[in-house]
């Protein structure tokens, strides 16, 4: 166990340094918002630096294998599909909620997302947008759910693939003898104060950087049940990276169409989503407990 744990210590060490070491530096050299093209870049290397720390620890200092250890694993199977199709669920019952949300009504025009736009465009990109916006064919959350589950399966689950080494590879490996619940909750910890930096600049919560730290805690530790379940009846990582890179990928399509409410009331990582990720944990739990032919939380 103590092993484990130093194991662990490792690497919660290494990502959080060449994490938090590259946002600052490349913050401090191009000095990009949150809705800029060198952002999008930053973030994106940021998504790796969980899986090139995995590698460091697991390869060269420890010295073992990485494919088996850590659940790389192309066999594809059903939770594969669950994976990649859940995110969509969960987006849209979020959607549904937010209307529960006190001053919240539906905008087609989406007004709502707009207003959220004004914390980092101008009011001329704006324009821009809507004029864009209005000349589509389709109806921009008809169009990004499509987009969506074609990035989710593939850019964006490579993307995904970068922290889920990471999360769902080495952490979940070495802290499976912590039990499922709380194994779980200690990454779903890890994983959430790991984005700390890019918060704190307004990425998710433009309206309340410093409160979205901790609303980015509690979605991780809430979601991170379902990416462990995941991870192990997949019985790979890739999985999780699908259902990672399907979450990126949609989750503005769960405020995309709300009016009133802010970015701590509505949407999956505002209070919305919060709910419908509590009720996710409770129909897993009752799923497991009576449904599943292997269950695998009492392991």
């Amino acid at each position: 166990m103590l092993k484990r744990l130093q194991k662990t210590g490792i690497f919660v060490a290494i990502t959080f340094s060449l994490s938090w070491g590259w946002f600052y530096l490349f913050s401090g050299v191009f000095k990009a918002g949150v809705n800029t093209s060198l952002f999008t870049v930053m973030a994106t290397v940021y998504m790796f630096m969980p899986m090139l720390a995995a590698i460091i620890v697991q390869k060269f200092i420890y010295h073992k294998p990485l494919k088996e250890p850590l659940g790389i694993s192309f066999k594809i199977n059903r939770w594969f599909f669950v994976a990649w199709l859940l995110p969509i669920v969960l987006v849209f019952a979020a959607l549904g909620m937010g209307l529960l949300m006190p001053g919240v009504e539906w905008s087609w025009e989406m007004e709502g997302m707009y207003i959220r736009f004004q914390e980092n465009l101008s009011l001329e990109q704006i324009e821009r947008m809507k004029v864009q916006t209005a000349a589509l064919p389709l109806h921009p959350l008809w169009i990004g759910l499509l987009s969506g589950l074609v990035a989710g399966a593939t850019i964006n689950a490579v993307a995904g693939f970068g922290e889920e080494l990471g999360w769902r590879g080495l952490l979940q490996k070495e802290l499976g003898f912590l039990g499922f619940w709380r194994s779980s909750l200690l990454i779903g910890l890890i994983w959430g104060i790991w984005h700390t930096p890019i918060i704190l600049q307004g990425y998710n919560y433009p309206q309340h950087p410093q409160a979205g730290v901790f609303y980015m805690v509690y979605f991780t530790m809430l979601y991170a049940p379902i990416f462990s379940y995941i991870r192990l009846k997949a019985r790979s990582v890739i999985a999780p990276a699908i259902l990672h890179g399907s979450l990126n990928a949609t989750v503005a399509l769960s405020f995309m169409t709300l009016k009133g409410g802010t970015d701590l009331s509505i949407g999956l990582t505002g209070l919305a989503g919060l709910l419908v990720l509590l009720l996710a944990n409770i129909g897993l739990y009752i799923f497991d407990r009576f449904l599943a032919k292997e269950p695998v939380m009492a392991k």
